[in-house]
């Protein structure tokens, strides 16, 4: 039987393109296939550092059926990198399916570190680090969100969030209704590009200042303990 090829999860800027390990760039360009989101994102990436390798679409419409393509792939030898359109795949991107059908296959999974959304603003959000829970996007419906705002309301670490600037005007809101104005938390937006900003304020002070903020990009929102305080 012929040897398996391997699937490298690839970790890939967050907004500077400058922000990509050398190993990265190095299995990019030696991969058979770059499995990725939207192939417009992914060819401006490799274009900045001259890397030309087969695209083929890997996203949450076709993640179903693209893991199997893909699997067979690696079943016959082939090497697959799988990046998302920024950060690090699986984590709120897909990938999960194809990583969990290469394990029940015994295909080899390694990853390519990189960026993460999550971690980063983290480490710059003067909020406690040593542990934390994060929970990504809430469901679309304001109830849920509610009930998930009081279900982590006693927490005892970090809760870290991402929002889209569709619906962050509603959850800041409803974070300070049921966690309280005077609960921490640390708002990041268009993290590592030209108008990058961070507030790190209470949640009554947050919801003021978020008024001001350009409705554009993701955000990623942490939340610290009730019992913190900067």
């Amino acid at each position: 039987m012929d040897k398996s090829g391997k699937l490298y999860i690839i970790a890939t800027p967050i907004g500077n393109l400058g922000d990509i390990s050398l190993r990265a760039l190095e299995v990019l360009k030696n991969c058979d296939i770059i499995a990725c989101e939207d192939t417009r994102v992914t060819a401006r990436l490799l274009a900045r550092h001259k890397i030309s390798r087969p695209l083929t679409i890997y996203n949450s419409a076709h993640e179903i059926r693209q893991s199997n393509v893909l699997l067979e792939k690696l079943k016959l030898g082939k090497e697959v990198a799988l990046v998302s359109d920024a950060g690090t795949p699986t984590l709120s991107d897909p990938g999960f399916r194809l990583v969990r059908a290469c394990r029940r296959e015994g295909i080899e999974v390694l990853p390519v570190p990189g960026a993460s959304a999550a971690i980063a603003a983290l480490s710059v959000s003067g909020l406690p680090a040593m542990s934390f829970l994060f929970l990504g996007f809430l469901p679309h419906k304001s109830s849920i969100r509610r009930r998930m705002f009081q279900q982590y309301k006693e927490y005892p670490h970090t809760i870290i969030f991402y929002e889209s600037c569709h619906r962050i005007e509603k959850f800041l809101p409803e974070a300070r209704e049921e966690l309280g104005d005077s609960r921490w938390a640390c708002i990041a937006q268009e993290m590592t590009k030209m108008h990058e900003t961070y507030i790190t304020r209470t949640l009554g002070e947050i919801n003021d200042r978020a008024l001001y903020l350009p409705a554009k990009g993701e955000f990623v929102i942490l939340i610290a303990n009730k019992n913190f305080s900067l």
